[in-house]
């Protein structure tokens, strides 16, 4: 579950193209938030990386936490 700061550090990254780090499980993904939805009443994030391009979702519920990569 995020707080409150991490959804608004979660919106500011979609609306301003800011990288984060979302931790999920002891993973860490860098990733550049594009938008949330709800898919199957769950919100997902849909991002891409930063490097390579490529797109993924991870769903909001599964999160550790959110962090700004400055």
């Amino acid at each position: 579950m995020l707080t409150v700061l991490e959804y608004d550090t979660l919106e500011h990254a979609i609306t301003n193209g800011t990288r984060l780090a979302l931790r999920r499980r002891g993973s860490e993904f860098l990733v550049i938030p594009e938008r949330l939805r709800m898919a199957n009443g769950r919100e997902v994030i849909h991002a891409r990386h930063p490097s390579t391009g490529h797109f993924f979702e991870l769903f909001v519920d599964e999160l550790d936490s959110i962090e700004v990569v400055r």
